[in-house]
C-alpha cells in the first residue's frame, strides 16, 4: 500500500503513480486507506481560480506559482482542462501554458479532462486535491472556465479566485445569479488596458454591493497585470489575508465539513441516483471522519 512517507520520499513519480492508481481504482482498499491518511493530515491551503475562457487564468497561475515557490512554498496545481471528443482526456491546453521547470520536486502540475461534468471541475479533483493537500503548502486548481453552472470550484478551494477580462462584457456576466456568490477575491486581469481595466473593476465593485457578504469578509477586486507582475505581491496577500481569516472561529475547518459531506452525497448520487441517497440514509460526516471510508461503506451496503 502506498503511503504518504511513500510519496514524499519518491517525489513527483510516485505522486503520479498514485493519482493514476486513484483514478484507475477509486474504490479498492488501499486507495481508500491513503485518501483517508491525507485527509486527516491537510497541509495546504486551497485555492481555486476560474472565469471565461481566455481571461488569463493560465497566465495569472504562472505568476502566482512563481510568487509562490520565491516565498520557498511547494505548489501543488490541478488544471481542469476541456476534453478531447476522440479520446475523453483532458486536451492539456493549460499544462502546456505553464511555465514550470520540471526538475524542480516542489511544483507539480496534473491536468484533468472535464468530460461530461458541467461544474467546472473533473471528478477526480477532489480526491487529488486532499491527496495534494496533504503534501504541499499551496494547492492552485484552475477551472475548465466559468458559465452559469460552473461553480463547483467552491466546493473544493478554501479561498476562490474570479477572474474577469476588461473589455469582454466578463462584468455583466458576473452579474448572473449564481456567479456573483462565487469568489472570495476577483481579480480584473490584463489591467495594463488601462481605462477599460478600470471601468470593469467599477462594475464588479457595483455587482458586489447587491450580493451578500459571507460572514463579514469584505471581497477585495484587484487590477493585476501577470505579463508585467503588477499587482501580484498584493493579490498573494490578500490570499494570505483570507486564509488567515478562515482560520478564525474555526471558519475553515466548517467549510471543509460541509465540502466533505457535499462531496460525499454527490459521489453516492452519482453512483447510485437519488434513490442510492435516500437508501443511504444520514450522510452527516462526524467530526474529522473521511469522506472517502464512508462512501465505501455506504458503496458496499447499497451494492449488496
Amino acid at each position: 500500500m502506498i503511503t504518504l512517507d511513500d510519496i514524499r520520499a519518491g517525489g513527483k513519480a510516485q505522486l503520479a503513480r498514485a493519482l493514476a492508481r486513484i483514478e484507475a481504482a477509486p474504490d479498492a482498499p488501499d486507495v481508500v486507506a491513503l485518501l483517508t491518511q491525507a485527509y486527516e493530515a491537510p497541509v495546504a491551503r486551497v485555492v481555486g481560480m476560474t472565469g471565461p475562457p481566455g481571461v488569463g487564468k493560465s497566465t495569472l497561475m504562472n505568476a502566482l506559482i512563481g510568487g509562490w515557490r520565491g516565498q520557498g512554498r511547494r505548489v501543488g496545481c490541478i488544471a481542469v482542462d476541456p476534453s478531447s471528443r476522440r479520446s475523453g482526456g483532458a486536451l492539456l491546453g493549460d499544462r502546456t501554458r505553464l511555465a514550470t521547470d520540471p526538475e524542480d520536486q516542489d511544483i507539480f502540475v496534473r491536468s484533468m479532462a472535464a468530460r461530461d461534468r458541467l461544474g467546472g471541475l473533473a471528478a477526480l479533483t477532489v480526491s487529488s486535491m486532499v491527496l495534494m493537500r496533504a503534501l504541499f503548502d499551496v494547492v492552485l486548481i484552475e477551472t475548465v472556465g466559468v458559465g452559469q453552472s460552473e461553480t463547483d470550484v467552491v466546493g473544493v478551494a478554501d479561498t476562490v479566485l474570479f477572474c474577469v477580462q476588461p473589455g469582454s462584457g466578463d462584468s455583466l456576466q458576473f452579474m448572473k445569479a449564481g456567479i456573483a456568490e462565487i469568489p472570495h477575491v476577483v481579480v480584473v486581469t490584463k489591467a495594463d488596458m488601462g481605462p477599460a481595466a478600470n471601468r470593469a473593476r467599477a462594475d464588479v465593485k457595483g455587482a458586489l454591493s447587491l450580493a451578500d457578504h459571507r460572514d463579514g469578509w469584505d471581497i477585495p477586486v484587484l487590477l493585476v497585470s501577470s505579463l508585467r507582475k503588477e499587482g501580484v505581491d498584493e493579490l498573494l496577500q490578500v490570499i494570505d489575508r483570507h486564509h488567515d481569516w478562515m482560520n478564525q472561529a474555526g471558519r475553515l475547518q466548517a467549510a471543509r465539513h460541509a465540502q466533505a459531506e457535499s462531496w460525499l452525497e454527490e459521489a453516492v448520487r452519482e453512483r447510485f441516483g437519488r434513490e442510492g441517497v435516500r437508501r443511504a440514509g444520514d450522510l452527516r460526516l462526524a467530526p474529522d471522519e473521511s469522506p472517502f471510508g464512508r462512501l465505501a461503506a455506504v458503496t458496499e451496503r447499497l451494492s449488496a
